[in-house]
């Protein structure tokens, strides 16, 4: 296990947020002496920059956002620095796929986020990463057995009733490291919170995994330590204890 942290990522959604979406005073402050200390604080979220800029600003993040689950990726200025496409042919592919077996669905393009509802000129836009809502289980199971089929897709959830679509290989980690390449630091030295399956890579390839209180039982499995749930300061009980502790055990 990693004990000299000098990047912390996090995940937003059943992370950072709980549960009314909103960044608790307990873990804005760890946020911020773990920021005052020279330690690196990086969003590595399913989100757009559209929906995970305006709290990246309220927490004055100074250092790089990894988006839609590293389909963007983004240096301290918000100038894009990498993206990563999904083909349009096979986004109407999902769409039609979708409507076929009356799921709802998302999916975002690099101008906005698309739900439930799709624009008549589909192959003129840009797109990162397909999803899908799914309540019935033998369906999702379909889907998620249609989609490796394909073989052209990253496949990973954020609840588990749902199914997040980006191109083969894309995922956080990925996103890490090339954040980390940028700053000069190495994996080993990154502390990775999540909750989801979106969030297994970087959690396995950081030097220190955490798996929220709430987590998915698969992430729990796949990290070093397990923190308490988003509705009790899990990131900032992370930060403290492997950060922020004079011993950093």
């Amino acid at each position: 296990m990693a004990t000299d942290i000098k990047l912390i990522a996090l995940d937003m959604d059943g992370t950072l947020l709980n549960k009314k979406g909103k960044i608790s005073e307990g873990n804005r402050q760890a946020i911020k002496e773990a920021q005052e200390k020279g330690i690196f604080v990086v969003l590595s979220t399913g989100r757009s920059l559209l929906t995970s800029r305006e709290h990246a600003d309220s927490l004055e993040l100074t250092s790089y956002l990894v988006t839609v689950n590293g389909s963007e990726i983004w240096d301290e200025k918000r100038e894009i620095v990498e993206r990563n496409l999904v083909k349009s042919e096979l986004i109407e592919w999902m769409w039609e796929l979708s409507k076929q077996h009356k799921t709802k669905f998302w999916a975002i393009s690099t101008e906005r986020n698309w739900h439930d509802e799709m624009p008549g000129d589909l192959h003129t836009k840009e797109w990162l990463k397909f999803g899908f809502n799914i309540e019935d289980d033998a369906t999702r199971e379909f889907i998620k057995n249609e989609l490796e089929a394909k073989g052209e897709f990253e496949l990973s959830n954020s609840t588990l009733k749902n199914i997040e679509v980006n191109p083969t290989g894309i995922n956080k980690a990925k996103g890490l490291k090339i954040v980390c390449e940028r700053l000069g630091i190495e994996m080993n030295h990154v502390m990775a919170v999540g909750d989801s399956l979106n969030d297994m890579a970087m959690i396995k390839e950081a030097g220190l995994g955490v798996a929220m209180g709430n987590a998915q039982d698969a992430v729990k499995e796949a990290a070093d330590w397990v923190t308490a749930t988003n509705e009790e300061d899990g990131v900032a009980k992370a930060i403290r204890k492997w950060v922020l502790s004079n011993t950093n055990i």
